[in-house]
């Protein structure tokens, strides 16, 4: 492999790239910051190229960033929701892709509730897949936009201190930043109540701090996440109230802190449960930061993906 393209033919998970993978995006994606920064946001760079985007569970900021990127690339773009497809007429996902690539698709991005069907589809297909979240697994773009977000506003990730703070048992964004961000050399503590926390997550490399005014004291970054009630089958914590009371982050915790640190948000915010509006909408906050960071890195995804040779300008 040249140093010059990405060592697959997927983003399957970050678990399957290396760190010369995550800095080629990286790089790449700096030279799409300015182009999204023109009066003309587009590039032809992908005109010949062909994305379907499948997306079996709902999503809005995922799917219009990917679709943005797709267009301001020029790639011909299909949109297929599973909702209101032949999905739920008892279609297999097979079936559905290879009616997809009848039409000519060189590459799916696809978000899916089932753990590894993303992996399952590029072993049966001949385009590139892009996991766009897969049930609680991995969401791999999400934690390269994350991570190039800290880069861009702290000039570096190697050594930082971060904290992810929430629900992690639920959450494919946090296996996918622990991924990411310890294969960039940051250090990792994870918090929140022990029943969200999983268990043997040390493993990974990981600290698990329960105190939330400890684990703030402690970090450079707090990535906070939010409760995903919709994948927890039993109850785990009494109640969303009790939760903001432990771990919710308003502007009186941060402001008892001896020093500033960034607030981080993948969206969307549950407002006055893991964070306030006090914090959300501070300085302290790049959460706007990272909704623009997310087309420059899926650009530059797509792009490499696509084959094209890396660049250092647009």
């Amino acid at each position: 492999m040249s140093s010059g393209s990405l060592s697959t033919n997927h983003l399957l998970g970050i678990k399957y790239i290396s760190r010369s993978d995550i800095e080629l995006i990286f790089k790449t994606a700096d030279g799409f910051k300015d182009v999204i920064n023109r009066p003309i946001k587009k590039v032809p760079s992908l005109r010949d190229v062909t994305i379907a985007n499948l997306f079996f569970e709902n999503s809005t900021r995922t799917k219009i960033s990917f679709e943005l990127a797709e267009k301001r690339l020029s790639a011909d773009v299909v949109n297929f929701s599973a909702s209101s497809s032949s999905v739920k007429k008892g279609e297999t996902l097979l079936d559905t892709v290879n009616n997809v690539l009848a039409m000519k698709v060189d590459m799916v991005v696809m978000r899916h509730p089932v753990p590894g069907a993303p992996m399952f589809l590029s072993k049966k297909i001949d385009a590139s897949v892009i996991n766009a979240g897969d049930g609680t697994h991995e969401h791999p773009t999400q934690a390269l936009l994350d991570a190039y977000s800290i880069r861009r506003h702290l000039g570096s990730v190697e050594g930082k201190k971060i904290v992810i703070i929430g629900d992690i048992k639920h959450s494919r964004v946090a296996l996918s930043n622990i991924f990411c961000l310890t294969k960039m050399g940051a250090h990792i503590k994870l918090c929140g109540p022990p029943t969200l926390i999983p268990k043997h997550i040390e493993s990974l490399g990981v600290e698990v701090e329960y105190d939330l005014d400890k684990a703030l004291e402690w970090c450079d970054v707090a990535n906070v996440l939010r409760i995903q009630l919709e994948r927890q089958d039993i109850k785990y914590i009494p109640s969303l109230r009790e939760y903001n009371l432990y771990y919710g982050i308003d502007k009186e915790r941060l402001n008892r802190l001896d020093k500033e640190i960034t607030i981080m948000h993948p969206g969307p915010i549950n407002r006055g449960v893991e964070l306030n509006s006090d914090v959300a909408d501070s300085d302290h906050s790049i959460i706007l930061q990272q909704v623009e960071n997310g087309v420059a890195i899926r650009m530059a995804v797509l792009y490499l993906l696509a084959g094209r040779k890396p660049i250092s300008k647009i």
